[in-house]
């Protein structure tokens, strides 16, 4: 009896052991990532020492689109944060999977080419005529644009080889295609691109490697009514993006020497930059005609009508499609 009692207590001790064991293990496959996030920034800090969100779940709700008031919330302590984390992150990936499911079934394409097709209606409806022309641009072409070894742009530029590059911006294939146009067509002469362009820039909300270009020229027109043509191209982009509110401000630029940047939003956000001509670019292409030209980033134009605080959310991506982040 006493040797079967040893091997019964030792049996229920291994079926604890085991279970234990099981039990841990599952904690270990089932955790979430974020969970474990969130216990290295509270162990950077101190259990409990900050009761605001940590930088983990800030960025979390932030990709998830959390409003500035569930992200200033303070909380007694770091148990009471932590709970009420999941119960935002929840709600949030389900309004999230609600928009995915309206992209599926409503939408069908983002809004990135929502808002591309509208403009090209909008300007094919004022008499513009829409162009194509490629992706790869030639360093002959920067040179005409005084983008050389020597330019401070020189650097922003993702060169292919030592002569091609991917297009910095599309306004050196429109003049190749002016010179022409020019001669071939009564004036005055419009046209427009819409297409991707590539620079190098400082990594932040508002700028990424790969952006949505639209340019628009009218070429050919008097000279008195450049100012007044530019307020009413400005007015019809702004208006089909529908964006209300903007104004016109005089910069200066590193490639036209002074530009009239066209500025939305509550946090000046410059949509578009607009010139006008003759230039002293104009002379390498021998144009002479007065013109009217204005570049607008379409990720831009979207980033101030939604209110969103991310450029790259807006464009192409892997990590999001029509602003719904993916990982939910």
């Amino acid at each position: 009896m006493a040797h079967r009692a040893g091997n019964s207590d030792e049996a229920a001790s291994i079926r604890i052991y085991l279970f234990r064991y099981a039990h841990a293990r599952c904690c270990l496959i089932f955790r979430t990532p974020w969970l474990d996030m969130i216990e290295k920034d509270e162990n950077k800090s101190g259990i409990g020492s900050d009761c605001s969100w940590t930088q983990t779940q800030i960025e979390r709700l932030q990709a998830l689109d959390a409003d500035a008031e569930t992200l200033a919330l303070q909380f007694s302590t770091a148990g009471e944060r932590n709970r009420a984390f999941q119960q935002h992150q929840n709600r949030l990936v389900k309004t999230q999977r609600q928009r995915l499911d309206a992209f599926r079934n409503a939408h069908r394409r983002p809004a990135l080419c929502r808002l591309e097709r509208r403009l090209v209606d909008a300007l094919v409806g004022q008499g513009f005529v829409q162009v194509a022309t490629p992706t790869i641009m030639s360093r002959g072409l920067l040179a005409r644009m005084s983008i050389d070894a020597n330019s401070p742009l020189a650097s922003q530029v993702f060169w292919l080889d030592d002569d091609r590059c991917l297009r910095p911006m599309l306004a050196p294939h429109l003049y190749f295609l002016l010179k022409d146009m020019l001669r071939l067509w009564e004036k005055p002469v419009r046209i427009f691109e819409i297409g991707s362009c590539f620079r190098k820039e400082s990594r932040g909300a508002r700028h990424a490697d790969e952006f949505t270009m639209l340019n628009l020229v009218e070429m050919g027109l008097a000279e008195e009514v450049r100012h007044e043509r530019l307020e009413q191209l400005s007015a019809l982009v702004t208006g089909t993006a529908g964006i209300e509110c903007y104004r016109l401000e005089t910069e200066t630029s590193a490639v036209y020497g002074e530009t009239i940047d066209i500025v939305a939003g509550p946090e000046k956000i410059e949509i578009g930059s607009a010139a006008m001509g003759p230039h002293p670019l104009d002379r390498p292409w021998r144009i002479t005609d007065a013109w009217v030209g204005i570049g607008f980033g379409l990720e831009r134009l979207l980033m101030v009508v939604s209110g969103c605080k991310s450029l790259g959310r807006m464009g192409r991506s892997l990590v999001y499609q029509d602003g719904i982040r993916l990982n939910i």
